[in-house]
């Protein structure tokens, strides 16, 4: 099973990218994401309390700066593994409105890395899950 809100259409807004990001504790989730891990190790790693960290997780992963995955396990114990889900994120302000005297806009754009092949066949396997 895979959550991945940055393969959705509409991008998430500017004010739940910063205010993901505006959070210490969450951007030391996002920098202990050298590769992909469960909530348990990000709390004991970063050491944030266990409930907290996975309300950054859920913050974050809406914000489209995480997506997770779950490992399926014939025991029934299946993991759940987040990762990043972007090379930059850049910020920027836009050019004025069409008449020149309106607000300028920010605006937020992503870098995303490329899908590996399993992430690829996690989607189809979604997809084809959803159909039936």
């Amino acid at each position: 099973m895979v959550r991945d809100p940055s393969r959705e259409e509409d991008p998430p807004s500017v004010d739940d990218v910063l205010d993901a990001l505006a959070d210490d504790a969450a951007r030391r989730i996002v920098a202990a994401l050298t590769e992909p891990k469960t909530a348990s190790d990000l709390s004991e790693e970063c050491d944030i309390p266990l409930s907290t960290t996975y309300r950054k997780l859920e913050k974050l992963t809406d914000a489209s700066l995480l997506r997770e995955s779950t490992d399926i396990r014939r025991d029934g114990q299946h993991t759940t593994r987040y990762a990043v889900s972007f090379d930059s994120v850049t910020v920027s302000i836009d050019d004025p409105r069409d008449d020149g005297d309106g607000p300028r806009d920010l605006t937020v754009e992503f870098s995303r890395p490329d899908r590996t092949r399993d992430e690829r066949l996690a989607d189809l396997w979604s997809e084809l899950r959803e159909e039936t």
